[in-house]
């Protein structure tokens, strides 16, 4: 794991402790450092800036929202980078109850979805805010019969208003989790867009690449596995510009990165349109060599609730009567996907077992009491938010509650 600068900041962790027995609800509570997060967009503005793509154009960035599930989080990232010269609109947006919350606090967003919708779900959102008909969405599809589903739905929806809708293909470019493979099946989608103009408006494509960093070096290097990806999408992009010039537009949208290998892609790229959103606040799986200059911003603090002298396992007194390292803690609530960061040296008890009511654990002698909190980092962003109804945005000493975006 590489080293964090908050991991060994014992001031950092006792001042947010007063400030939350002061301020704080008393109950489990997710918080986002402000002044870290405002590092990492830093880091992301100067790695921008130093980006080079296919075509020499800015690298335009896309913000994945499961990732930051709250809008103003959202806002404030786009304020930031506003403040330093990058527009940042674009939305990749993975759960279908997001997108009215987004297009309401940015009603001028370029949205993308990350994954193909159900056809029902298409239908029920448009049933539901026929306002957003002329909204700028692209609709992810990976095969052709999906593609004849959106087809229906934009002829019924048409009969109504001017209506069409914007199609972005999904690719498989290593990380088989779907997407098209073959130039077969590209050329069976593209005709069906290409024969209906009236109804289908074709965007671009998208390949999701996060397998690059994660493969172990000894099956493959990463510089190979990034260029294997990155020599299928420009294939692909060949392909359309040379079979369907009439749906080659120099606008297309030809997404692709993710936080692993967002830094691969501001070194050189085919794609123009990168996503990412975990690295800003960077929980646990992201601590890769790629983001080593990002710092965690994101915590989750909950109250002691009970110390003990040590741990008491039951049906096992004669555990009692051994030398003890460690005390026992309860606390509020339990069992995230997280791991206990502060006290150093805090773990669960893997005898006792987890708890996500209130779970005991292990923890340095005298180094909390009743009421002081413990603190943990969670694994992933998108799983530990939507846990959580509110977000306390932390600075200065002054915690601000925002509401999350709940699936």
């Amino acid at each position: 794991m590489l080293k964090n600068k908050k991991k060994i900041n014992k001031i950092y962790f006792q001042k947010l402790t007063q400030d939350l027995q002061q301020q704080g609800t008393a109950m489990p509570q997710l918080i986002v450092d402000i002044d870290a997060l405002t590092q990492n967009i830093g880091q992301v503005v100067q790695m921008l800036a130093r980006s080079e793509t296919f075509n020499s154009q800015q690298l335009q960035p896309r913000l994945v929202v499961k990732s930051l599930a709250c809008i103003e989080l959202l806002q404030i990232i786009v304020k930031q980078f506003q403040t330093q010269g990058l527009s940042c609109d674009r939305f990749m947006v993975f759960h279908a109850v997001h997108l009215d919350a987004i297009l309401q606090a940015f009603p001028d967003a370029d949205i993308l979805l990350g994954k193909p919708m159900p056809a029902k779900v298409v239908t029920d959102f448009y049933a539901k805010f026929p306002q957003y008909q002329q909204a700028n969405i692209q609709w992810l599809v990976d095969s052709t019969a999906r593609l004849r589903q959106y087809l229906e739905i934009a002829k019924q929806n048409h009969q109504q208003s001017n209506f069409t809708l914007q199609i972005n293909i999904e690719i498989d470019v290593g990380l088989h989790r779907g997407g098209v493979t073959t130039d077969s099946e590209m050329r069976q989608l593209l005709q069906l867009i290409d024969a209906n103009p009236q109804h289908l408006r074709f965007t671009g494509l998208m390949g999701y690449d996060a397998h690059v960093a994660k493969i172990p070096t000894i099956l493959q290097s990463m510089d190979v596995s990034y260029q294997q990806s990155q020599t299928i999408y420009q294939n692909n992009q060949q392909l359309i510009k040379a079979e369907f010039p009439t749906l080659w537009q120099e606008d297309l949208c030809f997404n692709g990165a993710g936080s692993p290998t967002f830094a691969l892609h501001c070194q050189r790229t085919v794609c123009n349109d990168i996503s990412f959103g975990s690295m800003l606040l960077k929980p646990s799986d992201f601590d890769l060599k790629t983001l080593q200059n990002f710092q965690s911003a994101l915590w989750i603090a909950t109250p002691v609730l009970k110390v003990l002298p040590f741990s008491q396992i039951p049906g096992l007194p004669m555990l009692d009567r051994l030398p003890h390292l460690k005390q026992a803690a309860f606390v509020y609530g339990g069992y995230w996907m997280a791991d206990y960061h502060y006290p150093q040296g805090t773990t669960s008890h893997t005898l006792y077992g987890r708890s996500s009511n209130q779970e005991m654990v292990q923890i340095p002698k005298n180094s909390v009491a009743v009421d002081d909190y413990v603190f943990l980092r969670p694994h992933q962003s998108e799983a530990v938010i939507p846990q959580f109804s509110m977000i306390y945005a932390f600075q200065t000493g002054q915690f601000q509650a925002w509401e999350t975006l709940r699936e």
